[in-house]
């Protein structure tokens, strides 16, 4: 009996940021464009949490979270994650999701390997899939309804 082929699992994507229209918009971006999960959290915290609870591909992490930076957030995650996770050496890359009074201290944090870009806020479509392009695999066709035709 032949086995059927294993499918691998989707690609799992871990944002943190306050604001829930930017957290939707962005989930439904990356769902509608992009093969992949999406989990949200609200705060530093929970996402802490749901971090050390399962295993992601990319952390996409505001720098203005309502109870710790997302750099430090990312610092944590950085040393705890590899303890938690058995076979994973290091954690996920990052990208930042930057208010533009956050651009000098997002600058300083380029110089990490595991930075892989930043997203303003609010969050822009073309951006958003330009950073992610290299690290999620593109969906062949969006997710989305086609558009009903046009009645002149």
């Amino acid at each position: 009996m032949a086995t059927p082929p294993v499918t691998p699992a989707a690609p799992r994507v871990l944002l943190a940021e306050e604001s829930l229209p930017y957290r939707r918009v962005i989930r439904e971006a990356l769902q509608a464009f992009r093969v992949c999960e999406v989990d949200d959290a609200p705060s530093g915290e929970r996402a802490f949490e749901m971090a050390l609870r399962r295993e992601y591909s990319l952390f996409l992490f505001s720098l203005s979270l309502p109870d710790m930076a997302g750099d430090m957030l990312d610092r944590l995650l950085s040393k705890a994650y590899p303890l938690v996770h058995p076979g994973v050496h290091a954690a996920p890359p990052v990208i930042f999701l930057v208010q533009p009074a956050d651009m000098m201290r997002y600058q300083e944090l380029q110089r990490d390997v595991r930075v892989r870009g930043s997203i303003p806020l609010p969050p822009k479509l073309d951006v958003l899939l330009s950073v992610t392009s290299t690290l999620l695999p593109a969906r062949s066709s969006p997710a989305l309804p086609p558009f009903p035709p046009h009645v002149s």
